[in-house]
This record gives structure tokens, C-alpha cells and sequence, in this order.
């Protein structure tokens, strides 16, 4: 039996212009997921690839409670979180990517953006994302959304889902199965989303507060290794793997096969 991969959209490899990306959530993991995306862009440019352009969504304020789990100085209390993070990712990279201070929810308009990375931490705030991915029409864009990648987590586990928008189509290949069509973590692991739900949204009003929810190092493990896999796929063009489930309290990690 071959073993199943997926082959990236070959728009993706060698585009003209820069691939846009729209990156939710800007907390403990979208923090990290920006820089780890700067470096990739970077990193893409100098082999010759066009590289990113970055839209980041967050209403929320950086609070001192954010600092040292998220990635915020002391003198960034108060200000957007979004803003914040892309001012400095911009003078440090040289990038020009964009915070839009506000929520994305299925009233964001038609979605254009190739790849939907989402940081959220609330269940209700994925089906939106969902709503959103289901009820776009891409046609009279260039970029057409192909790909979203979920990030979740709790005290010390998470998850990461890469799922197509759609069916992205393959090449034919003797080595591999090849597979057009990866679920969206809403409709593989809809019931178990729903009944991991709990209350306490409330934000933190401390760092330690914070860190008995989270561990410190929860959102930058799930951050590195969801970005090694979406490398791995502008690198390889394709992946046998489309996610992972991640425990830190024991050091176990479990990859999601396509």
C-alpha cells in the first residue's frame, strides 16, 4: 500500500508575487506563529521564492499579564496587540505587512488570502473561522484561499490541523496516494472541540494567573513545530503528515497522517 501525501498548489511554489496570509490571533501562540513566519519569509526570499504578506487580526490590548507568555515588552502595554507585533516585526524584517485591529469572523468579507493560519482560544471563534472559510467566493481574486492551519491548546497538550479550503489539485505520483481534500478540524474533531469547551475566558489579571492555565512553554512548542510543517511543504512541495497532537508534560508528540 502507498503512502498517503499531499502536494502543495503549485501556485504556491514559485509565485509571482508574494503569498498573503492571514495569521488570527495575535496572543501566546500568534505572537510566535509571526515571528516564525517572518523568519520563513526571509528564509524563502533568499532562495529566490516571492516570500509572504502578512494581515494579523486581533482586537485585544497587550495587559501586563501577557508579557513573558506572550511575546510583549513592558513598553507595548496598552497598545493593540496586532499593531504592536507588526510595527516591530516590520522594522526589524524590513516587511510591510499589515495589523487590522478587529476581530475576523464570517463579517470579514470575501476571504483572499492563500493560507488561513488561526490562534484562537475559544471554540466558537473556530466555527466562525469555518463559517467564514465555507462561505467564500474566490473566483474574482488571484489568490485563492487553499490552505488553513488551526492552532489549539490547553494547560500542556495542543494540536495543529492543516486543512485544504476546497480541493487543491494533485499530481500524479507512483510513490504516493495522493490526497486533494484535508478536513477541517471543525468537521473532523467538531464533537471534541464542543466538549473540550469550558468556561473562563476571562483574561488573566496576573503572569502567574496566566501560567495556571497555560504552561510557558505550550504556545512556542505548537508554534515551531506548526511552522517546520508548513516549511516542510514550500520546501518538499508536499507533506505526508497534516498536523499534530502535542504533549509537553511528557515530552510526547503524535503526528496526524494525511
Amino acid at each position: 500500500m502507498k503512502p498517503k501525501a499531499h502536494f502543495i498548489a503549485p501556485e504556491l511554489l514559485n509565485p509571482t508575487n508574494p503569498i498573503e496570509i492571514c495569521l488570527v490571533g495575535a496572543g501566546g501562540t500568534g505572537s510566535q506563529v509571526l515571528t516564525a513566519l517572518a523568519r520563513m519569509n526571509h528564509s524563502l526570499q533568499a532562495l529566490g521564492h516571492a516570500g509572504f504578506q502578512v494581515s494579523l487580526y486581533d482586537d485585544d490590548l497587550v495587559t501586563e499579564a501577557n508579557r513573558g507568555r506572550q511575546l510583549f515588552a513592558e513598553c507595548e502595554v496598552g497598545l493593540s496587540k496586532a499593531a504592536a507585533l507588526i510595527t516591530r516585526c516590520n522594522r526589524f524584517f524590513g516587511t510591510g505587512w499589515k495589523a487590522i485591529n478587529r476581530k475576523f469572523d464570517s463579517q470579514s468579507g470575501n476571504l483572499k488570502e492563500a493560507i488561513y493560519i488561526s490562534c484562537v482560544d475559544t471554540v466558537a471563534a473556530r466555527f466562525e473561522i469555518a463559517e467564514a472559510m465555507c462561505a467564500t467566493s474566490s473566483s474574482h481574486y488571484a489568490n485563492i484561499p487553499r490552505y488553513w492551519m488551526d492552532f489549539g491548546n490547553g494547560k500542556d497538550t495542543g494540536q495543529i490541523v492543516l486543512s485544504t479550503i476546497g480541493k487543491v489539485k494533485q499530481p500524479k505520483s507512483d510513490k504516493y496516494e495522493v490526497v486533494g481534500s484535508l478536513p477541517f478540524v471543525t468537521e473532523e474533531f467538531g464533537e471534541l472541540l464542543r466538549k473540550s469547551e469550558i468556561d473562563g475566558d476571562a483574561p488573566s489579571c496576573s503572569l502567574a494567573e496566566a501560567l495556571e492555565k497555560q504552561d510557558l512553554f505550550i504556545n512556542s512548542a505548537l508554534a515551531q513545530m506548526g511552522c517546520s510543517l508548513l516549511w516542510q511543504l514550500f520546501r518538499s512541495g508536499m507533506t505526508t503528515q497534516r498536523g499534530l497532537f502535542l504533549n509537553i508534560a511528557d515530552f510526547r508528540t503524535v503526528p496526524l497522517p494525511v
